[in-house]
């Protein structure tokens, strides 16, 4: 058996997350009844389109619903790097150079269930992310990526 591998969120994160479990728990839900209400009164069941459809969907909701109450209820709450540490943590703002180009990153080191390349939001799971963690400001590291090794230096870490 797999050990589960750790949940780390931040506070943005998790109230990201109740959020949207109270949404799916209130008027979601609600909607959902009325839905399946609505097509139960449209008499057979067996070949009720529109029934077994609503069906599907409050299975995936009540599935949502149980994997967010899993990570609220397993996550470590990690607050942003003004944990007195010099060194990169999940919850570290990370600027970084590449070797050879004269441009800076900045990163924000999360979990898995927050990252969002887009946003710069890493996980600490990810390529870079394993590669920055417990590093120091000054250091330079090799990172293997999908589109090829990359050199950083690490420039600031808030």
């Amino acid at each position: 058996m797999q050990e589960e591998e750790k949940i780390y969120l931040t506070p943005e994160g998790k109230q990201k997350l109740q959020d949207e479990l109270k949404e799916l728990e209130g008027p979601r839900r609600q909607e959902m009844a009325q839905r399946l209400k609505a097509a139960i009164e449209m008499g057979d069941l067996s070949e009720n389109a529109d029934y077994i459809t609503a069906k599907e969907e409050q299975g995936f909701l009540e599935g949502k619903i149980q994997e967010i109450k899993h990570i609220l209820h397993h996550a470590t709450l990690v607050e942003s790097s003004s944990n007195g540490k010099n060194s990169v943590q999940v919850g570290s703002t990370v600027t970084v150079e590449v070797e050879g180009e004269n441009e800076q990153e900045t990163y924000y080191l999360v979990g898995s269930k927050e990252a969002d390349p887009v946003l710069n939001k890493i996980s600490h799971a990810s390529p870079i992310g394993k590669a920055l963690l417990d590093r120091e400001k000054g250091e330079q590291i090799e990172v293997k990526t999908p589109g090829g090794n990359l050199i950083l230096k690490i420039i600031e870490i808030e």
